[in-house]
């Protein structure tokens, strides 16, 4: 019985350990994962900024950082696995969409057609895209090493207010940009008759995602708005028990002063 006991015990301490193991590597990874992301939006941020000093217009700047947008957009389908094998709570189905919804203005929009490079709603989600990858990456970065400027949090729950519509406006203007170009040249479509008997229109479709905005938009962005009111309830319950905490310790030193007195003046 004694011995069953033990090795119940050891086999515990092992699981234990293995835990513990693997918290410590998937945290070692998303932190040098975010501080990689974080890293590549800035150079993003300063290869934009260096390009219209050194222009002083934003024609041609998609075309300058294209490369590297593509690489971090793409590098960010990572998170969509994170979520997948648990090592970051929360919705795959959330964190999917978000991701490919980008990918899919990137390569298929976008890069796809160089007419609609230069249109200035490409500029505006490119530079709201910016913004917010920035702060939600440092965001995770600084929260992973315990070490989380005021800042920093208060960027990430309140920039998006404005960010968020800013972006969404940026990415339909430019999806409506591009319905000429793509209704005019085919591109992406199939018509009948095809060896595959299958028939679709690229043009439409884009209509369609256009129109998908309209349910996924307010679903997401009140998703944010929760995220945000559960931040600050938290936040000011801390500091409700800090200040309860506070208030304590100075009535422990004021009773502890008094006594203190007390004594002296019996001796």
């Amino acid at each position: 019985m004694a011995s069953s006991e033990e090795d119940g015990a050891v086999e515990e301490k092992e699981n234990n350990n293995k835990k513990r193991t693997k918290s410590a590597l998937a945290t070692a990874w998303l932190t040098f994962y975010n501080i990689a992301m974080t890293a590549g939006w800035l150079v993003l941020a300063i290869a934009m900024m260096r390009f219209y000093i050194q222009k002083g217009t934003h024609k041609g700047l998609y075309r300058s950082i294209a490369r590297t947008l593509k690489f971090f957009q793409i590098f960010a389908l990572v998170e969509v696995g994170h979520c997948a094998i648990g090592i970051v709570r929360t919705s795959v189905i959330v964190t999917g969409v978000q991701v490919c919804s980008r990918i899919f203005m990137v390569w298929f929009i976008t890069n796809g057609i160089r007419q609609i490079q230069n249109e200035e709603s490409v500029i505006l989600f490119l530079v709201v895209w910016t913004m917010t990858e920035i702060t939600r990456y440092s965001y995770y970065t600084f929260n992973l090493l315990n070490h989380l400027p005021y800042f920093i949090k208060w960027a990430r729950y309140n920039l998006f207010i404005v960010l968020y519509p800013l972006g969404v406006v940026g990415e339909l203007l430019t999806i409506y940009a591009a319905l000429p170009f793509v209704r005019r040249s085919g591109m992406y479509s199939m018509r009948l008759p095809n060896k595959y008997n299958v028939s679709f229109d690229y043009y439409y479709c884009l209509i369609i995602v256009m129109l998908s905005y309209i349910p996924l938009f307010p679903q997401l962005f009140f998703h944010m708005l929760r995220q945000r009111r559960k931040h600050h309830q938290l936040f000011h319950s801390s500091l409700h028990r800090t200040g309860r905490a506070t208030q304590m310790t100075t009535c422990l030193m004021r009773k502890t002063k008094k006594r203190q007195a007390v004594i002296m003046r019996k001796k």
